[in-house]
């Protein structure tokens, strides 16, 4: 091998090695869920008495299939993020509907998780291949027209995330003639149309996509819900950032439910139910804020 050749291969390597130890380092220093905690909280649940569930056709459909089928993502790091090493599922929208699952049929681990994506929610609830969606999934009046909605359970607004070291776009009102990145079927596009009027917007499929896009400079942006960016910086720490301040309308999250279903009104029973015994916060303190370094949870919204 010649000098040149050999030194193209130490380059190569050099830069190699340096990706491993930085991915590893990010790693390292994203803060891991606390499993024992999560799972103890599971396992004190509440669980419904016969009559409680007798009184719901959509629950006792539920209670006699013996499984609870949940649309939802298993790639959210603080909403709902498979382990592999024990094939668990947690985070806040995990520790929801395994709840509801415990509350409903006594076992949390009775459930069966459809994966779905922004543009696929709607349609898992109106063919009946699912009994609810948890998937940071906003309460909108055109999904309304589609499905019904339990909740809401949690609010954010909308971010920006850029790749870290952007210093070029300051805020959604920078975003002017540039490339920005949003999910398909989700309120990323409406909201684009709406306070960045002149960004050039391409949607895709799912955020790792979208955020995918931002890291190899392909998107100059990715505007969408700022829990979701949260989440892409607490597990992905040096690799993104938030460019400015939040903004936007209030954005409730809800739990997707078949249309005009009286499940509405048994999971929002629930919700109450959690809320007010302590279960939601510290569900949130074991979920996001023990992990991002918040220390108050907030105040649970209120159910419609």
């Amino acid at each position: 091998m010649n000098t040149k050749k050999l030194l193209s291969v130490i380059i190569v390597f050099a830069l190699l090695l340096t990706a491993f130890f930085t991915v590893s380092a990010q790693n390292e220093a994203a803060t891991p869920i606390d499993k024992e905690a999560f799972d103890a909280l599971l396992a004190s649940g509440p669980v419904a008495d016969d009559d409680t569930i007798a009184a719901n056709a959509w629950a006792k459909a539920v209670k006699d299939a013996g499984i609870l089928r949940v649309g939802g993502t298993r790639t959210s790091f603080l909403f709902s993020q498979l382990d592999e090493t024990d094939n668990g599922i947690r985070g806040f929208d995990a520790g929801l509907y395994q709840l509801l699952t415990r509350y409903i049929l006594g076992d949390e681990s009775k459930y069966e998780l459809t994966q779905v994506t922004s543009s696929t929610r709607e349609s898992v609830l109106t063919s009946g291949q699912v009994d609810a969606v948890f998937a940071t999934y906003s309460i909108t009046p055109s999904r309304q027209e589609v499905i019904s909605f339990a909740g809401p359970y949690y609010t954010s607004q909308q971010a920006v995330l850029v790749k870290n070291g952007n210093t070029e776009i300051t805020g959604i009102d920078s975003l002017a003639d540039k490339l920005v990145a949003t999910q398909a079927g989700s309120t990323g596009p409406s909201i684009l149309a709406e306070f960045a009027p002149d960004a050039i917007v391409q949607e895709f499929e799912d955020d790792i996509q979208a955020r995918t896009a931002v890291e190899q400079g392909r998107a100059d942006a990715y505007v969408t819900d700022y829990t979701l960016i949260l989440n892409s910086i607490v597990k992905n720490l040096g690799a993104y950032a938030v460019a400015g301040d939040v903004f936007g309308p209030i954005d409730p999250y809800g739990i997707g439910l078949p249309k005009d279903s009286d499940g509405v009104a048994f999971v929002n029973d629930f919700l109450k139910l959690i809320e007010e015994d302590g279960t939601w916060a510290q569900l949130w303190k074991i979920s996001l804020g023990d992990r991002t370094g918040i220390e108050t949870a907030p105040e649970a919204p209120s159910i419609d």
